[in-house]
């Protein structure tokens, strides 16, 4: 693995004038930094100003405030040029360039600011061994003009509380001027500028309250965060969660010796460098996982989607014995590396992970599965986890459980968020992987817990059991590449085999649908990050469909290297991914037919084969109408492809 790490260090005592800039490396994002009464940021792109001045600021308890009346003492920059290596991630090695800048204050903090070519961040760093309380944190970016925003709201799970909720709702674009004040926004949010998009995110969260939105009026956004919980009970869904019913009057404690997480704005000019942005993932701490040779990533047969719907069987299906035996013999027939057990394995109501529902006998189907080559993972609410995690972990390991999907997060206070790090860090310890449902975005977490494979917070397929044709989700799929999954990876959970146009989808619960073509579906293994992806559908639909089946098996969950070839945030995208020699473009659009010329002069030279599958001539009736080609293509031709409303195509390419 290259690695250049160049560090040109300056640490510059302070004189009179209290001004900085610091530009990334292109030298295209510029940003100035002024202390003084307040300490503020502006951002300039291509000369242009993108973010006005923004005054960052932290609140403690016992009055101190970093960032108003501070006087910098000393200023450090460094340069960073460097590769490091991205385990289960989109690609094997990520190119790392910044420049940095910490400024040293009175009172022993510090700000730092990295700017990279697509973006500026900046953090707070405490010094101070005594503990502090956190009251509130001021988060703002102020734009220059009433530019168009991609906004997804919170949609509470209580009437009284926006901060319970599950992370997921689709992007409405709404300018600056109409946003609902009084609802929180999801992160990432990204504003159009016209010139230039800016993304507000943050990583390296840890122990700290996730970071929201807020509109304030006058082109600004200001960040809002959970307060801490005073008191919590046993609650929520079938009692597996833990609620919050007071809460103090502080965001955060802790020790004052501490960094605190970006806040990030990626800022690009083109929306492919957008859905290709890793500042989430390189902003991150880095592993704490000294051994990950363990860690299997791969596809998983789900069974909560398709509602245990199998047909033409000697058995009853559903949560029993018998009808995970069936998805393991399928898993393993083709060659899908995990079967899990969604809900219903444990008792109700009692969120005892150890009570098991006589139907199901871990053990067995542990042993069954291992006798095939395929692993159980195992799901779990997040207060049955918590409160025994240790001993669950143990037991179902020794068992041979491979991981476990905790749900029902639905908080992202400092609590919450302390329970997320807790619970990689032992299901590390016993050699366990995790993926999180009802959880906030990833924040830099695949980075420093490469365990966990991935995160739910996105509006994914699930939607369709019970959503109508108002929820428009193609366009969701084709919104998300730039913003939900610029925070990291997403379990989407794809792979619908009844397929259905604008005026053939309904709803179902037992037999649910996707929007748009069966293409569609086919092409979301490849454009989403998903080191652990779910089958949503049953094995009888995909044995119905041994075409689909048999590409879909074969995609792989990780990567060597990704390319977005084409796209626009809303409309439609198109990936290239490649895994040792052989590659998959995935493309996607919304609900208008498209015609693109796919650019393929990533191959090299020579000819190469290519296994295609196009919407069908007629799956704007017929939404399951495909047509599966092979073909030679090269480097220097690009293959024109026809999308059908709400259609795709994916591509396998070998030498």
């Amino acid at each position: 693995m290259k690695r250049l790490l160049l560090l040109l260090v300056a640490a510059v005592p302070f004189s009179a004038l209290a001004d900085f800039q610091l530009e990334s490396p292109d030298k295209r994002v510029i940003a100035n930094i002024k202390d003084g009464d307040r300490l503020e940021y502006s951002v300039t792109f291509n000369g242009k100003p993108i973010i006005l001045s923004s005054p960052l600021q932290l609140q403690f308890a016992d009055g101190k405030v970093w960032g108003e009346n501070s006087k910098v003492t000393k200023s450090h920059r460094s340069s960073i040029d460097q590769t490091i290596e991205s385990p289960f991630y989109r690609s094997k090695n990520i190119d790392e360039r910044y420049n940095n800048l910490v400024l040293d204050f009175k009172g022993g903090w510090s700000v730092e600011f990295r700017a990279y070519n697509d973006g500026v961040a900046y953090r707070f760093i405490g010094k101070n061994k005594k503990p502090a309380v956190v009251a509130s944190e001021l988060v703002n970016y102020k734009f220059p003009e009433d530019a168009k925003t991609f906004t997804a709201y919170v949609k509470p799970r209580s009437k009284v509380d926006q901060y319970y909720n599950s992370f997921e709702n689709d992007y409405r674009e709404v300018k600056l001027s109409e946003l609902d004040k009084s609802k929180l926004i999801l992160t990432p949010v990204t504003v159009d500028l016209g010139d230039a998009k800016v993304t507000i995110t943050e990583s390296d969260l840890e122990s700290y309250p996730g970071l929201y939105m807020i509109s304030e009026g006058d082109n600004t956004l200001s960040g809002r965060h959970a307060r801490y919980p005073k008191t919590l009970k046993q609650g929520g869904h079938k009692m597996i969660q833990r609620l919050v019913e007071e809460k103090e009057d502080y965001i955060a404690k802790g020790s004052g010796n501490r960094t605190f997480p970006w806040r990030v704005a990626i800022i690009t000019d083109d929306d492919r460098k957008l859905a290709a942005s890793n500042l989430s993932y390189l902003l991150a701490s880095p592993s704490r996982v000294a051994d990950t040779s363990w860690i299997r990533p791969g596809k998983v047969a789900w069974d909560w989607w398709n509602n245990w719907n199998l047909t033409g069987v000697d058995f009853k299906a559903g949560v029993n014995n018998d009808t995970y035996k069936y998805y393991i013999d399928f898993a393993a027939r083709n060659g899908i590396e995990y079967v899990i057990l969604d809900e219903g394995w444990a008792v109700e109501n009692k969120a005892d992970l150890l009570q098991v529902v006589p139907a199901i006998n871990i053990q067995e189907l542990c042993d069954y599965a291992k006798s095939k080559g395929v692993g159980i993972v195992l799901w779990a609410g997040s207060y049955a986890f918590e409160r025994d995690m240790e001993n669950i972990c143990k037991v179902y390991s020794q068992m041979g459980v491979k991981g476990f999907k905790v749900d029902f997060l639905d908080r992202d206070d400092q609590e919450m968020v302390e329970f997320v790090h807790n619970a990689a860090k032992m299901a590390d310890k016993y050699h366990l992987f995790l993926d999180f449902h009802g959880m906030y975005k990833p924040a830099g977490l695949n980075r420093t817990y490469p365990n966990v494979l991935n995160f739910e917070g996105v509006n994914g397929l699930e939607q369709m059991k019970w959503s109508t044709i108002e929820l428009n989700q193609p366009e969701y799929d084709v919104t998300i590449p730039f913003l939900r999954q610029v925070a990291g990876p997403m379990d989407y959970t794809p792979g619908a085999m009844r397929n259905g146009t604008k005026k053939t989808y309904q709803k179902s619960y037992n037999e649910p649908m996707s929007q748009g073509t069966r293409c569609h579906q086919l092409a979301l293994f490849i454009v989403y990050d998903s080191p652990f992806t779910m089958l949503s559908d049953t094995p009888i639909n995909y044995d119905a469909e041994p075409e689909s089946r048999d590409f879909i098996a074969a995609v792989p969950t990780v990567w060597d290297e990704t390319r977005i070839l084409q796209g626009k945030v809303g409309d439609y995208i198109v990936t290239a991914r490649r895994k040792v020699d052989t590659w998959y473009v995935g493309g996607l659009t919304d609900w208008t037919p498209r015609e693109l010329a796919i650019d393929l002069s990533f191959l090299g030279e020579g000819k190469y084969n290519a296994e295609i599958f196009r919407d069908g001539v007629n799956a704007s009736k017929n939404a399951a109408d495909y047509k599966r080609e092979k073909i030679s293509v090269d480097a220097s031709t690009p293959m024109k492809v026809k999308l059908a409303p709400g259609g795709g195509f994916a591509i396998k390419i070998t030498k």
